[in-house]
């Protein structure tokens, strides 16, 4: 099969489409003929070399994928071959086939198509997982989020607004502040002009930026407010008030999905298939795709992302 292999640490052009050997299909393995896949800021944080995929995951990038099972290992439950599917990766999306444990495979929501649901498993796995069963976010709570242009962002803000909470979100520019508000955004903040935590006032904040952003978070949230912290764009240590932290009785969690096992992939998939693929079917939460790049062409995907400019998910497509 053909894959994008990083052929050394680096920007987009290290991102090379390459003759690989096929992938093992395990006892419990579904094997994908892959349709898409999708670009996340973890892939570029493997090009640049910080982020190595999980021991026994596939070198080749990408987190989710899209396409028709054309085999299972002899311990698969639920599918057979040519179901559309899509699923959740430790690594390998950005490939012709990948072999995944069945546990992280999802069927393919109604009224979604096969290219758009690659857009989908890491960010409904990442948001339910972390804004509701982590962060435990009710109807009529506030939740902040973070980054609502990106991939995340924007299911983030669908999600929450269609369960019932109150959802402000932060941007960097006048015309992603409209986009936001399309998808269902209550009060949208402009990070270059204005100081969220000067703003907001939450009960949930899902945050991509570490520690640039802790200490207004901590400001930000109310009392009893839940700090859930998924990335570390802006920085890996800071200092945090403990005071205030005690004194609103909040919480801070940190976590991250990668890197968990198999089974716990598998508890947070059945969960969203239960909770959120029916929201999907009926038009309430819907992926937001910015742009189709051919997968051979990952390099310019990449460079997309690192621009800033998207709204939503970038689709590799074969």
């Amino acid at each position: 099969m053909r894959a994008i292999e990083i052929t050394r640490p680096g920007g987009p052009e290290v991102l090379e489409w390459h003759e690989v050997p096929d992938p093992h299909v395990e006892r419990g393995d579904v094997l994908i003929d892959v349709a898409a896949s999708a670009v996340n800021r973890a892939d570029v944080m493997q090009r640049q070399g910080f982020y190595d995929p999980p021991p026994g995951s596939s070198p080749y990038p990408g987190l989710e994928v899209s396409g028709v099972v054309t085999e299972v290992g002899e311990d698969v439950e639920h599918f057979k071959p040519g179901d559309e599917v899509c699923a959740l990766l430790g690594g390998g999306g950005y490939a012709e086939r990948v072999a995944v444990p069945w546990q992280q495979v999802m069927p393919v929501p109604d009224k979604v198509s096969l290219r758009e649901a690659a857009g989908l498993p890491e960010v409904a796995c990442t948001v339910w997982s972390n804004v509701f069963m982590t962060g435990r976010l009710r109807r009529g709570e506030t939740l902040l989020v973070h980054g609502g242009a990106s991939g995340i962002g924007t299911f983030a803000v669908q999600l929450a607004e269609a369960l019932g909470s109150y959802v402000v979100t932060t941007v960097g520019s006048a015309a992603k502040a409209d986009r936001v508000r399309e998808l269902g955004a209550d009060e949208v903040v402009n990070y270059r002009e204005e100081d969220f935590a000067d703003k907001v006032k939450a009960d949930v904040i899902l945050d991509i930026m570490g520690a640039k952003y802790l200490a207004g978070n901590v400001r930000a949230l109310r009392t009893g407010g839940r700090l859930v912290i998924i990335g570390m764009q802006g920085g890996r240590k800071a200092e945090i008030d403990l005071g205030a932290l005690l004194t609103k009785r909040a919480s801070v969690h940190g976590t991250t999905l990668r890197a968990r096992s198999v089974d716990e992939k598998g508890v947070i998939v059945r969960s969203v298939v239960d909770n959120v693929w029916p929201l999907v079917g009926a038009g309430a939460v819907r992926p937001v795709v910015y742009a189709e790049v051919p997968m051979s062409e990952a390099a310019q995907a990449h460079r997309m992302l690192d621009s800033g400019e998207h709204v939503g998910k970038i689709l590799l497509v074969r």
